[in-house]
């Protein structure tokens, strides 16, 4: 994903370039934050300090589809390589405003077992250093504090692992390397195929595009009427929502789940960022093509209850798993709700095989 508020800011890190030998490498920008409780599983840390190692900056969101997806081969190379001098830092740039909250990202940290140091990046001081402008984004750096590779989004995972390898051979010319994880993610890996896909879809009225004629009314409760049919790419309601910069929130219970937010899609993958605005836990009745979803089409996330009806249950604030398509295609997908506490803030998508 890219980040549009905060340009490239290439001057700051050429001002970091040294002269001499090193005058074509860039400086690794110091890990800075406003507070040092802003630390999970490690006390605050500084590239100062980190001189003679190898340290990998992992720019992510706990609630980023594409982040997510990276973090299996972090992890893995935390536990090969931090016994041989690589340092990882997660450094954790919230997306939504929810992000920001400590107890939200240590149970994240918790839930993905990750076990490496992760800084929370909350003004984005550290993501503006480094001059970036995507989740994910990772950062090698050398031994001597100097930038050496960087890679954007997702993949490149045995490119970057070779290039860890080798920082730790400049170390160490001694170190015995095992073999490099392959890629298994299917972008770049043999035998796969990945398929177009709708993009990223956010809700709210800041960065959302809606489908519906009544449109956003920023800070206002909205009773949508029922649109006639829905257009890729476009957030559509029906019912009583309430318009936020960040997400739309389900303004009225209701005794039956009749309200809805509808997208139609192509994709195979369908995941959704989902906040309980009240803390209390709820459930969201879920149909694609106006159908409950079949098993073999659930995602992670989805439930099935004695009638085969398909639901969520929404506890927390993080990114749901709904939808993975036997077979890709373009469907309908309706997230209805009783409660008074749905926020639904983006639609994520993937559509490898």
């Amino acid at each position: 994903m890219k980040k549009n508020l905060l340009g490239a800011i290439m001057p700051l890190l050429l001002a970091s370039c040294s002269k001499g030998d090193d005058m074509d490498k860039i400086r690794a920008p110091e890990i800075r934050v406003q507070e040092d409780e802003y630390w999970i599983n490690s006390p605050p840390l500084s590239m100062k300090e980190l001189k003679g190692k190898a340290v990998l900056v992992d720019i992510w969101d706990y609630t980023c589809v594409n982040c997510i997806r990276t973090l299996p081969y972090i992890k893995e190379w935390h536990e090969k390589y931090s016994d041989k001098g690589l340092v990882i830092i997660g450094v954790h740039a919230p997306e939504f405003e929810f992000a920001k909250t400590r107890a939200n990202v240590e149970k994240a940290v918790q839930d993905f077992g990750i076990r490496y140091p992760v800084v929370m990046d909350n003004r984005f001081e550290i993501w503006t250093s480094y001059a970036n402008m995507y989740w994910p984004r990772k950062y090698l750096v050398d031994a001597k504090g100097y930038i050496r590779y960087d890679h954007a989004g997702e993949g490149g995972y045995e490119e970057t692992e070779r290039k860890i390898q080798e920082l730790l051979a400049e170390i160490d010319p001694s170190i015995e390397f095992p073999a490099v994880i392959p890629d298994t993610s299917g972008r770049g890996a043999k035998g796969k195929v990945c398929y177009p896909m709708t993009p990223e879809l956010y809700v709210g009225y800041e960065r959302g595009r809606i489908g519906n004629p009544e449109g956003y009314k920023p800070g206002q409760v909205v009773d949508y009427a029922r649109p006639e049919k829905l257009v890729d790419g476009l957030i559509y309601a029906y019912g009583a929502w309430r318009n936020e910069a960040e997400a739309m929130i389900h303004a009225r219970i209701t005794p039956d789940p009749t309200d809805y937010i509808g997208i139609r899609y192509h994709a195979l993958e369908v995941n959704a960022v989902i906040k309980p605005e009240k803390g209390e836990g709820f459930r969201v009745w879920v149909k694609q093509d106006g159908k409950w979803v079949k098993p073999e089409d659930g995602g992670s996330d989805l439930k099935f209850d004695s009638q085969g009806a398909s639901y969520l249950e929404i506890g927390e604030p993080r990114m749901y798993r709904i939808i993975r398509n036997a077979e890709y295609g373009a469907y309908d997908l309706h997230l209805y709700s009783t409660s008074d506490g749905l926020g639904i803030y983006a639609f994520t998508f993937g559509a490898c095989m």
